[in-house]
């Protein structure tokens, strides 16, 4: 690294976006994913729809219980 840096040409808050929204990734373990990937598959549905649809309904059964 150099000792100084010369910002005086930089431009502040250049890719800022205040309603920017950030999507974490999450990571399955690979049989649970090779389990549901082939679950959609065969019921002909997008993967990520289906892991929402079941972790919505879990939400739902999470919240009845409280």
């Amino acid at each position: 690294m150099r000792d100084e840096y010369d910002f005086s040409k930089s431009e502040r808050g250049k890719f800022y976006k205040p309603d920017a929204t950030i999507s974490l990734p999450v990571y399955l373990e690979a049989e649970v994913l090779s389990y549901f990937s082939a679950k959609a598959r065969n019921k002909g549905v997008d993967l990520n729809q289906m892991v929402n649809d079941l972790l919505k309904k879990d939400i739902a059964l999470i919240e009845g219980v409280n």
